[in-house]
């Protein structure tokens, strides 16, 4: 009995360790925001929202409110946190605006880093998890659009972001570390507003959404063919991933081989979230008609 006994601890200990590293996704699936384990199941709706991001941890998911336009008109958007386990959900305070999107994590989870407008502009700012430290990040020399979809390099202490004509290193004070222009490491492609940059998690290479110069014509779209290219941080040409054939947006790095992404194929009037290897072959359906996946670090 006192063998059985010992045994059914160490199992149920080992159970607890394997739950408790199991990574998690999370993404948004018509107007709400769902968190799941890394193979999509165990599925569970945490709030109402756009543009979440789990934690590195997989413990909080951060992500903007969408406003009510019954009953609040106007883009009024906070930044919130839910938490994974309870459920419970935050507005992060001391933000002074209240049109804020798309916060990132640090990759220590500590801080978040947003889009926010203020005095009719927009700008990159920076808040701790708790509301402290709130600061603007800015450089007088760039477009204000050029903090746009900002992504935080892995050692933490600067951030890549793009306008309509460049990829840029950032640190922490608005200095440029590193400019990449994109008329020259992009070949028949450019980017928009909205386009999403990833980095990989040795911190060397860069995702990025694209949309293709040449004509592909395809029933109920509307636009230009959205790809997935990947630029060397120490490179200077981009190269693309995903099939010439293939419309594919919103890259999230999974592993160093894989990374997570949406895909719209012939005949479908949404998109839905994919696995895929860096060869852009063999794409794996995990959720369909989602978008803006996320993951937990690995």
């Amino acid at each position: 009995m006192k063998y059985f006994t010992i045994v059914f601890i160490i199992c149920v200990a080992f159970s607890a360790l394997t739950n408790a590293a199991q990574r998690k996704i999370v993404y948004e699936r018509g107007e709400n925001i769902f968190v799941a384990d890394v193979d999509a199941s165990h599925r569970k709706k945490i709030a109402k929202g756009a543009l979440p991001e789990i934690s590195p941890d997989g413990t909080r998911i951060a992500f903007n409110t969408v406003a009510d336009a019954k009953t609040r008109p106007g883009p009024e958007r906070h930044i919130a946190i839910a938490n994974v386990g309870s459920g419970k959900v935050t507005i992060v305070p001391n933000i002074p605006s209240d049109n804020c999107f798309g916060p990132v994590w640090s990759p220590d989870g500590k801080q978040l880093a947003f889009s926010i407008m203020i005095d009719h502009a927009w700008h990159l700012g920076l808040v701790n998890a708790d509301g402290s430290g709130f600061r603007l990040v800015k450089n007088a020399g760039l477009k204000p659009d050029a903090f746009g979809a900002p992504e935080w390099a892995r050692d933490g202490k600067s951030i890549f972001c793009h306008d309509l004509d460049n990829i840029y290193q950032i640190d922490l004070d608005g200095n440029v570390l590193k400019k990449w222009e994109l008329s020259k490491i992009l070949t028949d492609a450019s980017m928009n507003g909205g386009d999403r940059l990833s980095i990989s998690p040795d911190g060397n290479t860069l995702l990025m959404d694209v949309d293709c110069g040449s004509e592909y014509e395809r029933k109920n779209w509307d636009g230009p063919q959205p790809a997935i290219e990947k630029l060397e941080i120490t490179g200077d040409k981009a190269v693309r991933v995903t099939g010439k054939d293939d419309f594919v947006w919103e890259p999230f790095w999974l592993s160093a081989n894989e990374f997570l992404c949406i895909i719209q194929k012939e005949k479908e009037n949404e998109a839905s979230i994919y696995r895929m290897s860096l060869d852009g072959k063999n794409p794996k359906l995990l959720v369909k008609h989602a978008r803006t996946p996320s993951a937990s670090a690995p």
